[in-house]
């Protein structure tokens, strides 16, 4: 017999190690912007170079988990809604059938590593396996599903994050006009 509860902890890895790796680039991209300003100085009179960075290193992958983590419950959250609305399946088979998609975001974790030095690797890293993860759960939800419902499932995933996303940007924006409009030049 098969547990089904073999993989249940790769969830929390793959979110450990994808923090751990955009903590390491941006430990390495705010030492280098606190040399530029000439804080690094006064900050080594505290701390050792290795005090510091892990200092850094504990802070940024904090930030990054509850970002990741975030992502995680709104993404879980908007993908039960759309099956909520979408899906025929009484018996709960298509979500213990979309269970097996966590082994991608951890293979993506893992590969993530190689690109510690590039945020661009990282963001690509990040959103390659989003969207084979993507892929793969519409592939395994389809077989619960007529092919309207499959489209319909798509289209509202898309619509939500596209309406989310979007309102975020425009949030910031505003923030930043905002700001830039109070300044006394």
């Amino acid at each position: 017999m098969k547990n089904p509860y073999l993989f249940g902890y790769l969830p929390f890895v793959t979110i450990c190690l994808f923090s751990l790796t955009f903590g390491v680039y941006t430990v390495g991209l705010s030492v280098d912007f606190f040399k530029e300003i000439g804080l690094y100085a006064g900050m080594r009179e505290f701390f050792s170079d290795l005090q510091l960075r892990i200092f850094l290193l504990v802070m940024y992958a904090l930030l990054f988990f509850m970002i990741f983590s975030a992502l995680k419950l709104i993404a879980e959250t908007i993908h039960e809604t759309a099956m909520l609305l979408f899906s025929k399946d009484e018996e709960g088979k298509s979500f213990s059938e979309a269970r097996g998609g966590n082994v991608i975001y951890f293979f993506g974790s893992l590969a993530s590593a190689g690109g510690i030095h590039s945020i661009y690797i990282l963001a690509a890293l990040f959103l390659l396996t989003t969207f084979v993860y993507f892929v793969y759960i519409v592939y395994k939800m389809s077989r619960f599903m007529t092919m309207t419902n499959t489209i319909g499932l798509i289209v509202f995933e898309i619509i939500v994050w596209s309406v989310l996303i979007s309102s975020l940007i425009y949030i910031v924006l505003k923030l930043y006009n905002g700001v830039m409009a109070s300044l006394p030049f």
